[in-house]
């Protein structure tokens, strides 16, 4: 393998391994220090655009393991001693990170001469920071950056990644970013607050590094999924000693702290959400004289493109009516004998009702469901029928009329991405994936509409519900958990899920 030198301007010669120049993409790559020492390290060209493409971090991470086992070799370790480097906190002694490697002189750094541009409009959007430079604050010593941006149309994972990111940035003492330069969703101050910010300026972009874990600077993002939160993640943090889901309560945790920090809707939504649960909450109330109040059961039914755990429902989805039976199950368990006496209160049954969210319109108008009220009504999905009756609601959110198709049938990911588009766009959409024009401002709006009313379902439903039903096969229905609280969901058993024995995980990976 060739080995080439080069002499920066302080003339400190290096070297790289099996390169005759510095890569002008992301790459891991392989050097070697003035005593024939193999390294490796992760080389991103500053000038290059941040963030990367999802394709690109997920590159960078496969190449990552096939360069730093290289790198072994080299060293005379055999595959069949390199167990230890599985481990989750594992810091491989043949990494060097960018900053080390640039003061080292193996790699030229924003300093070199090649660098003299220092790129301001190529470093993405970190969501809150300000880049006025009236505040003379120090780069992170250690941070996480989580990028938005994912293949996914769903929402829900990315919300899960995003909190489960957050905890673990906080377990880990890095400081935490998020860009959202090119999120399906549009800017994230248009659904959420602005997280956090911390007392230090983020680091140079290149330094943002998908991997190794033990990167000064790390990004996250769902491209790197199963490298944070993959199999040695679990074994990291799954509580080994138990069976039951109290074996998942490490990770929910992290999630959790992720909820209570992040999930801080916009200025319109958040008081919407407070009151829409003061005035559900209200409606359970009984009269003075009587034993108990009512009590609300939330309802979570996802539709559209994901289908059911259950073997015999998996080409559909769960029945109506087994969410309605277990509705009634679960009012019955707790007021048949509710009253001093233990006697039924019928009273507080009168007062029991269910709040439904679904990304289906027409579920809300089914016969098991039109009788309940909607988790929230500040917007609405609706299907083509609703929308062509005369005097459209205007807090729905609709495509246009004279598009093909409206919401039936819930949420799928050929509908997200091209919502907004033509007619004739749409021609083809059931077949097309992901595109790759930038998105119109009518599109981007619809789509943060989308978003909106996605996180505002689960506000109200993990908020103001009793219990909640849903299926564990939806994100949405994970993430009510973390919503609800370990005691409340787990201990107390009020997180019901209907979709075959199983218990709650954070990621399906």
């Amino acid at each position: 393998m060739p080995v080439v030198g080069w002499v920066l301007d302080n003339h400190e010669e290096y070297e790289m391994v099996g390169q005759y120049d510095l890569p002008d993409f992301p790459t891991p790559i392989a050097v070697t220090d003035r005593n024939g020492r193999s390294k490796w390290t992760v080389s991103i060209p500053p000038t290059y655009t941040f963030p990367l493409t999802v394709k690109e971090y997920s590159d960078i991470c496969t190449k990552c393991q096939e360069v730093a086992a290289h790198v072994r070799e080299l060293h005379g370790y055999t595959s069949h001693s390199q167990q230890a480097q599985t481990d989750y906190y594992y810091e491989d002694p043949y990494f060097i990170d960018v900053g080390d490697a640039e003061k080292r002189g193996l790699l030229p750094g924003v300093e070199g001469k090649a660098w003299k541009v220092t790129a301001q409009a190529q470093e993405g959007h970190l969501v809150g920071d300000r880049a006025d430079g009236l505040v003379e604050k120090s780069v992170c010593k250690t941070s996480l950056t989580f990028v938005l941006e994912s293949a996914d149309a769903g929402l829900g994972p990315t919300l899960m990644m995003l909190w489960m990111a957050y905890g673990l940035a906080q377990k880990e003492r890095r400081s935490f970013f998020i860009d959202d330069s090119r999120w399906a969703y549009g800017d994230y101050t248009a659904i959420f607050k602005a997280p956090p910010m911390p007392n230090c300026n983020p680091p140079p972009r290149h330094e943002m590094l998908p991997c190794p874990h033990n990167a000064r600077h790390l990004v996250v993002s769902t491209a790197t999924a199963s490298e944070t939160f993959g199999k040695s993640f679990n074994a990291e943090y799954e509580n080994s000693h138990r069976s039951n889901v109290d074996r998942e309560r490490p990770i929910y945790d992290l999630a959790r702290v992720g909820y209570e920090a992040l999930f801080l809707l916009n200025d319109e939504d958040q008081p919407y959400v407070e009151n829409r649960v003061k005035e559900l909450r209200a409606m359970t109330k009984v009269a003075d004289g009587n034993y108990n109040d009512g009590m609300i059961i939330g309802v979570h039914i996802r539709h559209g493109d994901l289908h059911p755990y259950e073997y015999q429902y998996n080409g559909a989805y769960i029945p109506l009516n087994l969410y309605l039976q277990r509705f009634k199950e679960l009012v019955e368990e707790v007021h048949n004998f509710s009253t001093p006496f233990g006697g039924e209160d019928l009273v507080a049954k009168q007062h029991s009702f269910a709040i439904v969210a679904s990304d289906d319109p027409d579920v809300y108008e089914t016969e098991e469901f039109s009788g309940s009220l909607r988790a929230q009504e500040q917007i609405k999905l609706a299907s083509k029928q609703h929308i062509q009756k005369a005097n459209p609601d205007k807090s729905v959110m609709h495509k246009f009329v004279d598009e093909t198709f409206g919401w039936e049938g819930g949420f799928f990911a050929s509908m997200f991405w091209n919502l907004g588009r033509s007619t004739i766009n749409n021609a083809n959409a059931a077949d097309e994936v992901q595109p790759t024009l930038r998105p119109s401002a009518e599109t981007m709006r619809l789509r943060g509409l989308i978003g909106r009313a996605y996180v505002m379902d689960l506000a109200v439903l993990g908020r103001a519900s009793d219990a909640v039903i849903c299926t564990m096969s939806a994100m949405g229905c994970r993430l009510i958990a973390v919503i609800m609280g370990w005691e409340k969901a787990m201990e107390e058993g009020k997180w019901v899920n209907i979709d075959g024995d199983f218990q709650w995980t954070a990621l399906s990976l």
